[in-house]
């Protein structure tokens, strides 16, 4: 099921993983550094096109990315 806080608490972890900063996801996104720590504190989400860009860039299914999978993969 999908909820906001699902989303911030996977985005945050994906991008710690790949050791990047939430400024360099705000450039990949093209948005400020307050957008991405809105999304990941769980107070925002963002447009369907920059899910599918973050769910490119770190090669995770937008399914998990929005907490209906617990599959990262992509199919």
């Amino acid at each position: 099921m999908f909820t906001k806080e699902i989303f911030g608490q996977r985005l945050r972890a994906i991008r710690r993983a790949k050791k990047e900063t939430q400024d360099d996801l705000a450039d990949i996104l093209n948005v400020g550094k307050s957008h991405i720590s809105e999304m990941e504190r769980g107070n925002r989400t963002t447009t369907a096109e920059k899910i599918a860009l973050i769910c490119e860039h770190y090669r995770v299914s937008a399914d998990y990315l929005l907490g209906l999978s617990d599959d990262p993969s992509p199919k």
